[in-house]
C-alpha cells in the first residue's frame, strides 16, 4: 500500500483529505506542523509527501528544504499544497525542492493524478 504523509495544520483539511485518500487505497500518515513532518519523513519513509506551505513551528518551505537536503529522504516526492494560487508561490515551492504544486481547495482527481504521476516516475 502506498504511504502518503500529509503535513497539514488545519484539522478540517486533514480530516477531509486523509479520508478521501484512504478511500482511494492510500495509507495516510499525518503531521500537524513542519517539524513533525520532517521527523515522520525520517522515521517512516513515506512514498510521497503532501506539504502545506503555511505551517506552525516550521513552515513547509523549510521542512521541504530539510527533507531534500538529507540523502536518506531526498528522493521522496513532495507536492506543495497552498491556498495561495499565485505564480510566485508555485515557483517558491519548486525552488524549495517540491516536485509539484497544487492549490487549495484541493481538486481530488487532479491531485490524485499528480500523485500517481510522481509515484510512477519514482518507483
Amino acid at each position: 500500500m502506498t504511504r502518503i504523509l500529509l503535513v497539514e495544520d488545519n484539522e478540517m483539511n486533514r480530516d477531509m483529505l486523509s479520508r478521501r485518500l484512504s478511500r482511494r487505497g492510500f495509507e495516510v500518515l499525518i503531521a500537524e506542523n513542519g517539524q513533525s513532518g520532517v521527523e515522520l519523513t525520517v522515521s517512516e519513509r513515506p512514498d510521497l509527501i503532501l506539504m502545506d506551505m503555511s505551517l506552525p513551528v516550521m513552515d513547509g518551505w523549510e521542512a521541504t528544504r530539510r527533507i531534500k537536503a538529507d540523502p536518506a529522504t531526498s528522493g521522496i516526492p513532495i507536492i506543495a499544497l497552498s491556498a495561495h494560487a499565485m505564480t510566485s508561490d508555485r515557483e517558491l515551492a519548486l525552488e524549495a525542492g517540491c516536485d509539484d504544486y497544487d492549490s487549495k481547495p484541493v481538486d481530488l482527481p487532479r491531485l490524485v493524478q499528480k500523485i500517481e504521476q510522481l509515484l510512477a516516475a519514482n518507483p
